[in-house]
């Protein structure tokens, strides 16, 4: 008898605070939220990447290894907008652009020529729960930044490189798949990524 599985996949806009998994390693901090507290997801769902505990959008979920294989790759755009310390200079784009030396595994890393801007009318994000930081400690910028590859905290890294560290990052693209209008904690199941 020959049972076909039906693999399932999902699309969330992960919250602030969240872990992108399901189960906490961590010995210390044992009381971390973790993605299984937004949704009842079925068994054998893996995040496809990751999003940091700060970080916020759009995250696939997906019990399908091939398909988190072929999404993780270099050939799947990512789309981040962040907020980021100061007025980003156009020098500092340039520099992204280029790519930058960051820090990977303990060694220095020359990140892929990206597209990067700055974005000139604040996004409508919905505010989070957690300021971001006082108006009085001077002004900030957002920009967009779509990278093809994905190490540990890349984003936040390149625009630290750059003298302009992220204050807030939120994915809102990968591949075709957008984040659009989901809010915070939202879950959609689809039929594919396509």
């Amino acid at each position: 008898m020959n049972i076909m599985f039906l693999h399932r996949h999902f699309i969330i806009h992960k919250p602030f605070g969240y872990l992108s998994q399901f189960v906490n390693h961590q010995n210390k901090r044992k009381n971390k939220k973790l993605l299984g507290e937004l949704f009842s997801f079925p068994l054998g769902i893996m995040a496809i990447g990751r999003l940091d505990e700060d970080s916020e959008g759009l995250l696939l979920l997906t019990t399908d290894g091939k398909v988190s294989q072929a999404v993780r790759s270099k050939e799947i755009e990512k789309e981040y907008i962040i907020q980021v310390d100061g007025i980003i200079t156009e020098a500092a784009i340039v520099q992204l652009q280029k790519g930058v030396e960051i820090s990977f595994k303990g060694k220095k890393y020359l990140t892929l020529p990206c597209t990067a801007y700055r974005i000139e009318t604040t996004p409508s994000f919905k505010a989070r729960r957690k300021k971001i930081r006082s108006d009085r400690h001077g002004p900030t910028s957002w920009v967009s930044i779509t990278i093809c590859e994905g190490k540990n905290r890349q984003v936040r890294k390149m625009s630290a490189a750059v003298g302009f560290p992220t204050l807030r990052l939120i994915r809102v693209r990968i591949g075709n798949v957008f984040l659009n209008d989901m809010i915070a904690g939202e879950v959609k199941e689809v039929n594919s990524f396509g």
